[in-house]
């Protein structure tokens, strides 16, 4: 998981047949160096024609999820268990490095209050079985802070890295999340800072999910703090537009954020590749 990548959202949240060849060919088209594939439905990818269509265009890849409610870690472990090994199989089939994400609980989880000892031992439990069978298919599996607002569970670099120590396999990280930081850490370079034993991967998000360069993400300070740490991981861009409504509803994203995937990739990729590349990340 290193170099440069983008989220499958650019073109496609349905990872059929005709989505992964529509998103590889665009992320081959901007010169990525891996794609992350969102596992909206793992059991229905056809992980051999992706596989072919990766090794075909010498592209890398990491998959991403957030679990569905009948999987959610904190009340229902042993679904959540099978969910997550039925999407690292699918990962490991495709040739993909790491299972990512909220791989803890939903997207648009959230109990009303806060989180109970119960909860947290559940998603440890789930982790831990779910990083024994990534590690046997080769796979790393990374923890990403989500914000308050779409997860009740896991929203600082510090609570990330928390569960990932208490877990203690080696195939798992932590991945951060511009747009989430800029709500939950105090000041842009601490969540960094605080997870630099343990970060492999971080998405580059605008604070409105729109084009980077664009919003108030203080991005000289994300990259001076990636170069502080010594940064080898993956750097990939996240931007949401024309969300289906099952995934805007965990996103709260109701509007378009910007106005095509040719704004976002023509003005915001190489916004953000240049301050890559002039903090020697890239």
């Amino acid at each position: 998981m290193q170099g440069f990548g983008v989220h499958t959202s650019m073109w496609t949240m349905n990872w059929d047949r005709a989505g992964a060849e529509r998103a590889i060919a665009g992320a081959v088209h901007y010169k990525m160096d891996f794609i992350e594939i969102a596992l909206l439905n793992a059991p229905a990818v056809d992980a051999r024609h992706t596989r072919e269509l990766l090794e075909k265009n010498k592209l890398r890849a990491v998959c991403s999820l957030g679990l569905p409610e009948h999987a959610w870690a904190s009340v229902r472990p042993d679904a959540a268990i099978e969910h997550l090994k039925i999407a690292i199989e699918k990962t490991a089939e495709m040739s993909a490095e790491a299972l990512s994400g909220v791989i803890f609980g939903g997207i648009g989880e959230r109990t009303g209050v806060p989180p109970t000892q119960g909860e947290y031992d559940n998603i440890a439990k789930v982790l831990d079985v779910a990083a024994k069978h990534a590690k046997k298919h080769g796979i790393q599996l990374g923890v990403e802070a989500v914000n308050r607002y779409e997860n009740h569970l896991i929203n600082s670099a510090q609570q990330a890295v928390d569960m990932v120590e208490r877990v203690g396999a080696d195939n798992i990280f932590v991945h951060l999340d511009t747009y989430h930081m800029n709500i939950e850490e105090k000041g842009a370079a601490n969540g960094i800072l605080i997870a630099r034993d343990h970060l492999k991967y971080i998405h580059l998000s605008e604070s409105d999910r729109g084009t980077p360069g664009y919003g108030n993400i203080p991005w000289d300070a994300i990259y001076a703090a990636l170069a502080a740490i010594g940064f080898k991981g993956g750097l990939a861009m996240e931007s949401f537009i024309n969300m289906p409504a099952e995934v805007a509803y965990g996103l709260a994203v109701w509007r378009p954020v910007a106005r095509d995937m040719e704004e976002v990739m023509g003005k915001g990729l190489p916004f953000l590749r240049n301050k890559a590349e002039q903090y020697g990340l890239i």
